[in-house]
Protein backbone atom coordinates (compact mmCIF):
# COMPACT_ATOMS: atom_id res chain seq x y z
CA UNK A 1 0.00 0.00 0.00
CA UNK A 2 1.24 3.49 -0.87
CA UNK A 3 1.32 6.04 1.95
CA UNK A 4 -1.83 8.12 2.14
CA UNK A 5 -1.65 11.87 1.56
CA UNK A 6 -4.50 14.32 2.01
CA UNK A 7 -5.11 17.74 0.43
CA UNK A 8 -2.66 20.50 -0.50
CA UNK A 9 -4.23 23.87 0.33
CA UNK A 10 -2.54 27.25 0.81
CA UNK A 11 0.95 25.75 0.68
CA UNK A 12 0.31 23.02 3.28
CA UNK A 13 -0.79 19.40 3.45
CA UNK A 14 -4.04 19.39 5.38
CA UNK A 15 -6.62 16.86 6.50
CA UNK A 16 -10.09 17.06 4.91
CA UNK A 17 -12.77 19.06 6.66
CA UNK A 18 -15.44 16.62 5.55
CA UNK A 19 -15.99 13.77 3.15
CA UNK A 20 -15.10 10.08 3.11
CA UNK A 21 -12.36 7.62 2.21
CA UNK A 22 -11.90 5.93 -1.16
CA UNK A 23 -9.85 2.86 -2.08
CA UNK A 24 -7.75 3.29 -5.21
CA UNK A 25 -7.67 -0.03 -7.08
CA UNK A 26 -4.66 -1.24 -9.02
CA UNK A 27 -6.30 -2.37 -12.30
CA UNK A 28 -3.60 -4.96 -12.96
CA UNK A 29 -4.36 -6.85 -9.75
CA UNK A 30 -7.84 -5.64 -8.69
CA UNK A 31 -6.31 -5.00 -5.27
CA UNK A 32 -6.29 -1.65 -3.38
CA UNK A 33 -3.01 0.23 -3.76
CA UNK A 34 -3.85 3.14 -1.46
CA UNK A 35 -6.69 4.94 0.30
CA UNK A 36 -7.39 8.62 -0.33
CA UNK A 37 -9.71 11.14 1.26
CA UNK A 38 -12.58 12.44 -0.81
CA UNK A 39 -13.43 15.99 0.15
CA UNK A 40 -16.63 17.96 0.33
CA UNK A 41 -17.95 21.48 -0.15
CA UNK A 42 -16.08 22.82 2.91
CA UNK A 43 -12.77 21.62 1.47
CA UNK A 44 -13.59 23.27 -1.84
CA UNK A 45 -14.42 26.52 -0.03
CA UNK A 46 -11.06 26.43 1.76
CA UNK A 47 -9.11 25.77 -1.42
CA UNK A 48 -10.95 28.42 -3.43
CA UNK A 49 -10.50 30.95 -0.63
CA UNK A 50 -6.75 30.28 -0.64
CA UNK A 51 -6.58 30.69 -4.42
CA UNK A 52 -8.63 33.89 -4.28
CA UNK A 53 -6.42 35.39 -1.57
CA UNK A 54 -3.27 34.56 -3.53
CA UNK A 55 -4.57 35.91 -6.84
CA UNK A 56 -3.76 39.66 -6.57
CA UNK A 57 -0.14 39.09 -5.62
CA UNK A 58 0.39 36.30 -8.16
CA UNK A 59 -1.20 38.30 -11.00
CA UNK A 60 1.11 41.20 -10.18
CA UNK A 61 4.31 39.15 -10.48
CA UNK A 62 6.40 39.82 -13.56
CA UNK A 63 6.10 37.14 -16.25
CA UNK A 64 9.83 36.53 -15.84
CA UNK A 65 9.27 35.49 -12.20
CA UNK A 66 6.55 33.07 -13.16
CA UNK A 67 8.72 31.62 -15.92
CA UNK A 68 11.59 31.15 -13.47
CA UNK A 69 9.30 29.07 -11.24
CA UNK A 70 8.16 27.06 -14.26
CA UNK A 71 11.80 26.33 -15.08
CA UNK A 72 12.39 25.22 -11.49
CA UNK A 73 9.30 22.99 -11.73
CA UNK A 74 10.75 21.41 -14.88
CA UNK A 75 13.92 20.53 -12.96
CA UNK A 76 11.95 19.01 -10.10
CA UNK A 77 9.62 17.15 -12.47
CA UNK A 78 12.57 15.61 -14.30
CA UNK A 79 14.26 14.60 -11.03
CA UNK A 80 11.20 12.59 -10.02
CA UNK A 81 10.62 10.72 -13.25
CA UNK A 82 10.51 7.30 -11.63
CA UNK A 83 8.18 8.40 -8.82
CA UNK A 84 5.73 9.79 -11.34
CA UNK A 85 5.97 6.78 -13.64
CA UNK A 86 5.36 4.33 -10.80
CA UNK A 87 2.36 6.34 -9.58
CA UNK A 88 0.72 6.46 -13.02
CA UNK A 89 1.42 2.80 -13.76
CA UNK A 90 -0.01 1.68 -10.43
CA UNK A 91 -3.14 3.81 -10.43
CA UNK A 92 -4.39 3.53 -14.02
CA UNK A 93 -2.54 0.58 -15.53
CA UNK A 94 -0.14 2.12 -18.03
CA UNK A 95 2.71 -0.36 -18.62
CA UNK A 96 5.76 0.91 -16.77
CA UNK A 97 7.81 1.56 -19.92
CA UNK A 98 4.95 3.62 -21.36
CA UNK A 99 4.58 5.43 -18.03
CA UNK A 100 8.28 6.31 -18.02
CA UNK A 101 8.24 7.54 -21.60
CA UNK A 102 4.96 8.85 -23.01
CA UNK A 103 2.94 9.29 -19.81
CA UNK A 104 5.69 11.09 -17.90
CA UNK A 105 7.08 12.68 -21.05
CA UNK A 106 3.80 14.29 -22.11
CA UNK A 107 3.78 16.41 -18.97
CA UNK A 108 7.43 17.36 -19.31
CA UNK A 109 7.17 18.35 -22.98
CA UNK A 110 4.06 20.47 -22.36
CA UNK A 111 5.81 22.32 -19.54
CA UNK A 112 8.88 23.01 -21.69
CA UNK A 113 6.63 24.23 -24.52
CA UNK A 114 4.77 26.57 -22.13
CA UNK A 115 8.06 28.00 -20.91
CA UNK A 116 9.06 28.76 -24.49
CA UNK A 117 5.63 30.20 -25.34
CA UNK A 118 5.59 32.35 -22.18
CA UNK A 119 8.95 33.88 -23.01
CA UNK A 120 7.58 35.05 -26.35
CA UNK A 121 4.08 35.94 -25.14
CA UNK A 122 3.16 39.64 -25.31
CA UNK A 123 0.98 40.34 -22.28
CA UNK A 124 0.81 44.01 -23.30
CA UNK A 125 0.93 44.93 -26.99
CA UNK A 126 -0.11 47.85 -29.23
CA UNK A 127 -3.47 47.68 -31.00
CA UNK A 128 -1.87 48.97 -34.20
CA UNK A 129 -0.17 51.90 -35.89
CA UNK A 130 -3.55 53.58 -36.37
CA UNK A 131 -4.04 53.84 -32.58
CA UNK A 132 -0.66 54.65 -30.99
CA UNK A 133 -2.16 55.19 -27.52
CA UNK A 134 -4.17 51.95 -27.42
CA UNK A 135 -2.95 48.75 -25.82
CA UNK A 136 -4.31 45.22 -25.67
CA UNK A 137 -3.62 43.54 -22.34
CA UNK A 138 -3.82 39.82 -21.69
CA UNK A 139 -4.35 39.32 -17.97
CA UNK A 140 -5.11 36.29 -15.85
CA UNK A 141 -8.73 35.14 -15.93
CA UNK A 142 -8.56 34.62 -12.15
CA UNK A 143 -9.21 31.54 -10.01
CA UNK A 144 -9.37 28.41 -12.15
CA UNK A 145 -11.01 25.10 -11.24
CA UNK A 146 -9.20 22.26 -13.00
CA UNK A 147 -10.80 18.84 -13.34
CA UNK A 148 -8.61 16.21 -14.97
CA UNK A 149 -9.13 12.58 -16.13
CA UNK A 150 -7.30 9.36 -15.38
CA UNK A 151 -6.20 8.25 -18.85
CA UNK A 152 -3.25 10.63 -19.40
CA UNK A 153 -2.91 12.17 -15.92
CA UNK A 154 0.17 14.39 -16.32
CA UNK A 155 -0.59 15.26 -19.91
CA UNK A 156 -3.84 16.86 -18.80
CA UNK A 157 -2.63 18.32 -15.50
CA UNK A 158 0.32 20.07 -17.13
CA UNK A 159 -1.73 21.38 -20.05
CA UNK A 160 -3.82 23.23 -17.48
CA UNK A 161 -1.34 24.10 -14.72
CA UNK A 162 1.40 25.18 -17.12
CA UNK A 163 -0.89 27.56 -18.97
CA UNK A 164 -2.44 28.92 -15.78
CA UNK A 165 0.94 29.59 -14.17
CA UNK A 166 2.18 31.41 -17.27
CA UNK A 167 -0.98 33.53 -17.42
CA UNK A 168 -0.85 34.44 -13.72
CA UNK A 169 -3.91 32.48 -12.58
CA UNK A 170 -4.32 30.70 -9.26
CA UNK A 171 -5.90 27.29 -9.27
CA UNK A 172 -7.65 24.39 -7.56
CA UNK A 173 -7.00 20.95 -9.07
CA UNK A 174 -9.41 18.05 -8.68
CA UNK A 175 -7.85 15.00 -10.31
CA UNK A 176 -9.84 11.89 -11.09
CA UNK A 177 -10.35 9.75 -8.02
CA UNK A 178 -9.08 6.88 -10.21
CA UNK A 179 -5.65 8.52 -10.60
CA UNK A 180 -4.91 10.60 -7.49
CA UNK A 181 -1.39 9.29 -6.81
CA UNK A 182 0.23 11.15 -9.71
CA UNK A 183 -1.56 14.35 -8.66
CA UNK A 184 -0.19 14.02 -5.12
CA UNK A 185 3.34 13.58 -6.50
CA UNK A 186 2.75 16.63 -8.70
CA UNK A 187 1.60 18.71 -5.71
CA UNK A 188 4.82 17.74 -3.94
CA UNK A 189 6.71 19.02 -6.98
CA UNK A 190 4.86 22.34 -6.98
CA UNK A 191 5.72 22.72 -3.31
CA UNK A 192 9.39 21.88 -3.87
CA UNK A 193 9.60 24.30 -6.80
CA UNK A 194 8.59 27.12 -4.43
CA UNK A 195 5.30 28.39 -5.76
CA UNK A 196 3.71 30.89 -3.35
CA UNK A 197 1.07 29.57 -0.97
CA UNK A 198 -2.39 29.50 -2.51
CA UNK A 199 -1.28 29.60 -6.14
CA UNK A 200 -1.76 25.84 -6.53
CA UNK A 201 -4.22 23.83 -4.45
CA UNK A 202 -5.22 20.16 -4.61
CA UNK A 203 -8.53 18.67 -3.41
CA UNK A 204 -9.34 15.05 -4.10
CA UNK A 205 -12.96 14.10 -4.59
CA UNK A 206 -15.60 12.72 -6.90
CA UNK A 207 -17.41 14.60 -9.61
CA UNK A 208 -20.79 14.72 -7.92
CA UNK A 209 -19.45 16.35 -4.75
CA UNK A 210 -16.17 18.21 -5.24
CA UNK A 211 -16.63 18.64 -8.98
CA UNK A 212 -20.09 20.14 -8.57
CA UNK A 213 -18.97 22.42 -5.74
CA UNK A 214 -16.02 23.69 -7.78
CA UNK A 215 -17.77 24.26 -11.09
CA UNK A 216 -20.63 26.17 -9.51
CA UNK A 217 -18.53 28.14 -6.99
CA UNK A 218 -19.13 31.89 -7.13
CA UNK A 219 -15.44 32.67 -6.54
CA UNK A 220 -14.20 30.45 -9.38
CA UNK A 221 -13.68 32.49 -12.55
CA UNK A 222 -13.02 29.66 -14.98
CA UNK A 223 -13.46 25.91 -15.25
CA UNK A 224 -11.01 23.86 -17.32
CA UNK A 225 -12.32 20.31 -17.70
CA UNK A 226 -11.10 17.26 -19.57
CA UNK A 227 -13.32 14.19 -19.59
CA UNK A 228 -16.50 12.77 -21.04
CA UNK A 229 -18.97 14.74 -23.14
CA UNK A 230 -21.72 13.79 -20.69
CA UNK A 231 -19.82 15.34 -17.78
CA UNK A 232 -18.88 18.38 -19.86
CA UNK A 233 -22.55 19.12 -20.53
CA UNK A 234 -23.37 18.83 -16.82
CA UNK A 235 -20.48 21.12 -15.89
CA UNK A 236 -21.57 23.73 -18.42
CA UNK A 237 -25.07 23.77 -16.95
CA UNK A 238 -23.78 24.02 -13.38
CA UNK A 239 -21.40 26.86 -14.28
CA UNK A 240 -24.01 28.84 -16.20
CA UNK A 241 -25.52 30.55 -13.15
CA UNK A 242 -22.23 32.33 -12.42
CA UNK A 243 -21.40 33.01 -16.10
CA UNK A 244 -17.86 31.77 -15.62
CA UNK A 245 -15.65 30.81 -18.50
CA UNK A 246 -15.84 27.06 -19.26
CA UNK A 247 -13.10 25.32 -21.25
CA UNK A 248 -13.93 21.75 -22.32
CA UNK A 249 -11.78 18.97 -23.77
CA UNK A 250 -14.16 16.06 -24.33
CA UNK A 251 -14.60 12.77 -26.18
CA UNK A 252 -13.78 11.69 -29.69
CA UNK A 253 -14.42 9.09 -32.37
CA UNK A 254 -11.52 9.70 -34.73
CA UNK A 255 -11.63 8.56 -38.36
CA UNK A 256 -8.47 7.23 -40.00
CA UNK A 257 -8.89 7.50 -43.78
CA UNK A 258 -6.70 4.95 -45.56
CA UNK A 259 -6.45 5.47 -49.32
CA UNK A 260 -5.17 2.98 -51.88
CA UNK A 261 -1.98 5.00 -52.28
CA UNK A 262 -1.17 4.96 -48.54
CA UNK A 263 2.30 3.83 -47.53
CA UNK A 264 2.93 0.18 -46.67
CA UNK A 265 2.95 0.78 -42.90
CA UNK A 266 -0.28 2.81 -42.75
CA UNK A 267 -2.62 0.06 -41.55
CA UNK A 268 -0.17 -1.35 -39.02
CA UNK A 269 0.51 2.15 -37.74
CA UNK A 270 -3.21 2.81 -37.35
CA UNK A 271 -3.85 -0.40 -35.42
CA UNK A 272 -0.95 0.18 -33.02
CA UNK A 273 -2.00 3.79 -32.51
CA UNK A 274 -5.49 2.59 -31.63
CA UNK A 275 -4.14 0.05 -29.11
CA UNK A 276 -1.71 2.51 -27.48
CA UNK A 277 -2.55 3.20 -23.81
CA UNK A 278 -5.01 0.30 -24.13
CA UNK A 279 -7.21 2.44 -26.38
CA UNK A 280 -7.86 4.92 -23.57
CA UNK A 281 -7.23 8.13 -25.53
CA UNK A 282 -9.86 10.60 -26.66
CA UNK A 283 -7.95 11.17 -29.91
CA UNK A 284 -7.60 7.47 -30.74
CA UNK A 285 -8.14 6.56 -34.44
CA UNK A 286 -10.99 4.21 -33.61
CA UNK A 287 -12.68 4.18 -37.05
CA UNK A 288 -10.40 2.95 -39.85
CA UNK A 289 -12.16 3.91 -43.09
CA UNK A 290 -10.47 2.15 -46.02
CA UNK A 291 -10.72 2.58 -49.79
CA UNK A 292 -12.56 -0.36 -51.35
CA UNK A 293 -9.72 -1.53 -53.63
CA UNK A 294 -7.41 -2.21 -50.67
CA UNK A 295 -10.06 -3.01 -48.07
CA UNK A 296 -9.65 -6.79 -47.89
CA UNK A 297 -5.88 -6.56 -47.51
CA UNK A 298 -6.26 -3.88 -44.85
CA UNK A 299 -8.61 -6.08 -42.82
CA UNK A 300 -6.19 -9.00 -43.05
CA UNK A 301 -3.25 -6.83 -41.97
CA UNK A 302 -5.18 -5.23 -39.11
CA UNK A 303 -6.16 -8.64 -37.75
CA UNK A 304 -2.57 -9.89 -37.94
CA UNK A 305 -1.25 -6.82 -36.13
CA UNK A 306 -3.91 -6.90 -33.41
CA UNK A 307 -3.34 -10.61 -32.77
CA UNK A 308 0.34 -9.89 -32.10
CA UNK A 309 -0.35 -7.14 -29.54
CA UNK A 310 0.59 -8.55 -26.16
CA UNK A 311 -1.39 -7.86 -22.97
CA UNK A 312 0.08 -7.98 -19.50
CA UNK A 313 0.48 -6.39 -16.06
CA UNK A 314 1.47 -2.75 -15.91
CA UNK A 315 4.36 -3.54 -13.60
CA UNK A 316 6.14 -5.64 -16.23
CA UNK A 317 8.58 -4.00 -18.62
CA UNK A 318 8.03 -4.39 -22.35
CA UNK A 319 5.90 -3.16 -25.26
CA UNK A 320 2.63 -4.79 -24.20
CA UNK A 321 -0.63 -3.03 -23.35
CA UNK A 322 -1.98 -3.06 -19.82
CA UNK A 323 -5.46 -3.28 -18.31
CA UNK A 324 -8.20 -0.70 -18.65
CA UNK A 325 -8.69 1.52 -15.63
CA UNK A 326 -11.48 -0.15 -13.64
CA UNK A 327 -14.23 -2.76 -13.54
CA UNK A 328 -16.94 -0.38 -14.75
CA UNK A 329 -14.91 0.55 -17.81
CA UNK A 330 -14.10 -3.12 -18.46
CA UNK A 331 -17.79 -4.00 -18.33
CA UNK A 332 -18.74 -1.17 -20.68
CA UNK A 333 -16.16 -2.30 -23.23
CA UNK A 334 -17.33 -5.91 -23.02
CA UNK A 335 -20.91 -4.81 -23.63
CA UNK A 336 -19.90 -2.78 -26.68
CA UNK A 337 -17.86 -5.64 -28.14
CA UNK A 338 -20.88 -7.90 -27.74
CA UNK A 339 -23.05 -5.17 -29.29
CA UNK A 340 -20.77 -5.15 -32.34
CA UNK A 341 -21.18 -8.90 -32.71
CA UNK A 342 -24.95 -8.73 -32.22
CA UNK A 343 -25.36 -5.93 -34.79
CA UNK A 344 -23.55 -7.91 -37.47
CA UNK A 345 -20.00 -6.60 -37.57
CA UNK A 346 -17.38 -9.23 -38.49
CA UNK A 347 -15.03 -9.99 -35.62
CA UNK A 348 -11.54 -10.59 -37.03
CA UNK A 349 -9.46 -10.28 -33.84
CA UNK A 350 -10.09 -10.39 -30.11
CA UNK A 351 -13.58 -10.49 -28.70
CA UNK A 352 -15.21 -10.61 -25.30
CA UNK A 353 -13.57 -11.75 -22.09
CA UNK A 354 -10.02 -11.52 -20.79
CA UNK A 355 -7.02 -12.81 -22.74
CA UNK A 356 -6.63 -16.53 -22.00
CA UNK A 357 -3.45 -16.19 -19.93
CA UNK A 358 -4.96 -13.59 -17.57
CA UNK A 359 -7.72 -14.46 -15.11
CA UNK A 360 -7.51 -11.38 -12.87
CA UNK A 361 -7.21 -7.71 -13.70
CA UNK A 362 -9.24 -5.52 -16.04
CA UNK A 363 -7.67 -6.80 -19.25
CA UNK A 364 -9.32 -6.54 -22.66
CA UNK A 365 -8.41 -8.49 -25.79
CA UNK A 366 -7.12 -6.27 -28.63
CA UNK A 367 -10.21 -6.36 -30.82
CA UNK A 368 -10.84 -5.57 -34.48
CA UNK A 369 -14.19 -5.52 -36.28
CA UNK A 370 -14.57 -5.45 -40.07
CA UNK A 371 -17.62 -4.69 -42.24
CA UNK A 372 -18.77 -2.05 -39.77
CA UNK A 373 -21.49 0.25 -41.06
CA UNK A 374 -22.08 3.86 -39.96
CA UNK A 375 -25.31 3.01 -38.15
CA UNK A 376 -23.71 0.46 -35.81
CA UNK A 377 -23.22 1.32 -32.16
CA UNK A 378 -19.48 0.62 -32.28
CA UNK A 379 -19.15 3.12 -35.14
CA UNK A 380 -20.89 5.88 -33.20
CA UNK A 381 -20.07 5.53 -29.49
CA UNK A 382 -16.69 6.25 -27.93
CA UNK A 383 -15.58 2.86 -26.59
CA UNK A 384 -12.39 3.98 -24.79
CA UNK A 385 -10.72 0.60 -25.06
CA UNK A 386 -8.58 -1.39 -27.54
CA UNK A 387 -11.38 -1.85 -30.08
CA UNK A 388 -11.02 -0.86 -33.75
CA UNK A 389 -13.87 -0.62 -36.29
CA UNK A 390 -13.00 -0.97 -40.00
CA UNK A 391 -15.30 0.48 -42.65
CA UNK A 392 -15.20 0.76 -46.46
CA UNK A 393 -15.48 3.76 -48.79
CA UNK A 394 -15.64 4.05 -52.58
CA UNK A 395 -14.37 7.57 -53.26
CA UNK A 396 -12.99 10.66 -51.52
CA UNK A 397 -16.36 12.37 -51.10
CA UNK A 398 -17.82 9.32 -49.38
CA UNK A 399 -14.75 9.08 -47.14
CA UNK A 400 -15.24 12.67 -45.97
CA UNK A 401 -18.95 12.12 -45.43
CA UNK A 402 -18.31 9.03 -43.31
CA UNK A 403 -15.55 10.70 -41.30
CA UNK A 404 -17.73 13.71 -40.50
CA UNK A 405 -20.78 11.59 -39.69
CA UNK A 406 -20.28 11.81 -35.92
CA UNK A 407 -21.21 14.12 -33.07
CA UNK A 408 -17.51 14.33 -32.22
CA UNK A 409 -14.77 16.37 -33.85
CA UNK A 410 -11.45 15.94 -32.07
CA UNK A 411 -8.84 14.30 -34.32
CA UNK A 412 -9.00 12.77 -37.77
CA UNK A 413 -6.23 11.01 -39.67
CA UNK A 414 -5.34 10.70 -43.36
CA UNK A 415 -3.07 8.12 -45.00
CA UNK A 416 -2.22 9.03 -48.59
CA UNK A 417 0.88 9.86 -50.62
CA UNK A 418 -1.11 12.39 -52.70
CA UNK A 419 -0.19 15.80 -51.29
CA UNK A 420 -3.02 17.66 -53.03
CA UNK A 421 -5.54 15.19 -51.60
CA UNK A 422 -4.14 15.59 -48.09
CA UNK A 423 -4.49 19.36 -48.32
CA UNK A 424 -8.08 19.08 -49.58
CA UNK A 425 -9.01 16.75 -46.74
CA UNK A 426 -7.41 19.00 -44.13
CA UNK A 427 -9.97 21.64 -45.10
CA UNK A 428 -12.96 19.28 -45.32
CA UNK A 429 -12.59 17.18 -42.16
CA UNK A 430 -14.55 18.69 -39.25
CA UNK A 431 -12.14 18.23 -36.39
CA UNK A 432 -9.85 20.39 -34.32
CA UNK A 433 -6.82 18.36 -35.42
CA UNK A 434 -5.88 16.44 -38.56
CA UNK A 435 -2.77 14.24 -38.59
CA UNK A 436 -1.45 12.72 -41.80
CA UNK A 437 0.84 9.83 -42.69
CA UNK A 438 1.85 9.21 -39.10
CA UNK A 439 3.30 12.67 -38.59
CA UNK A 440 2.53 14.01 -35.11
CA UNK A 441 1.65 17.60 -34.40
CA UNK A 442 4.60 19.88 -33.69
CA UNK A 443 5.66 21.13 -30.27
CA UNK A 444 3.26 23.78 -28.99
CA UNK A 445 0.49 22.96 -31.48
CA UNK A 446 -3.01 23.50 -30.06
CA UNK A 447 -4.97 20.48 -28.81
CA UNK A 448 -8.77 20.67 -28.95
CA UNK A 449 -11.89 19.79 -30.86
CA UNK A 450 -15.16 20.84 -32.43
CA UNK A 451 -18.79 19.83 -31.89
CA UNK A 452 -19.23 17.55 -28.85
CA UNK A 453 -15.48 17.16 -28.50
CA UNK A 454 -15.27 20.51 -26.73
CA UNK A 455 -14.56 24.18 -27.19
CA UNK A 456 -11.06 24.97 -25.92
CA UNK A 457 -7.49 24.79 -27.17
CA UNK A 458 -4.65 23.60 -24.96
CA UNK A 459 -0.90 23.83 -25.40
CA UNK A 460 1.57 26.55 -26.34
CA UNK A 461 0.46 30.10 -26.95
CA UNK A 462 -3.18 29.04 -27.49
CA UNK A 463 -3.23 27.44 -24.07
CA UNK A 464 -1.97 30.61 -22.39
CA UNK A 465 -4.54 32.70 -24.25
CA UNK A 466 -7.35 30.46 -23.01
CA UNK A 467 -6.42 31.33 -19.41
CA UNK A 468 -6.45 35.09 -20.08
CA UNK A 469 -8.99 37.86 -20.31
CA UNK A 470 -8.44 40.42 -23.06
CA UNK A 471 -8.56 44.07 -22.00
CA UNK A 472 -8.62 47.04 -24.39
CA UNK A 473 -6.99 50.21 -23.06
CA UNK A 474 -6.99 53.68 -24.64
CA UNK A 475 -4.99 56.72 -23.56
CA UNK A 476 -1.89 54.64 -22.76
CA UNK A 477 1.08 56.74 -21.70
CA UNK A 478 4.29 56.20 -23.60
CA UNK A 479 6.35 58.25 -21.11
Amino acid sequence: MIEKRDFYINGKWVAPLEGSEHKVINPSTEEPCTVISLGGAKDVDAAVAAAKAALPGWMATAPEERIALMEKLAEVYKSRTEDMAQAISTEMGAPIDLARSSQWGAGYSHLKNFIKAAKDFKFVKPLGDHAPNDRIIHEAVGVVAMITPWNWPMNQVMLKVGAAVAAGCTMVLKPSEESPLSAVVFAEMMDEAGFPAGVFNLVNGDGMTVGTALTGHEDVDMVSFTGSTRAGIAISKNAADTLKKVHLELGGKGANLVFADADDKAVKRGVLHMMNNTGQSCNAPSRMIVEASVYDQAVETAAEVANKVEVGPASEEGRHIGPVVNEAQWGKIQDLIQKGIDEGARLVAGGTGRPEHLNRGFYVKPTVFADVTPDMTIAREEIFGPVLSIMKFEDEDQAVEMANDTVYGLTNYVQSTDGARRNRLAAKLRSGMVEMNGESRGAGAPFGGMKRSGNGREGGVWGIEDFCEVKAVSGWSND
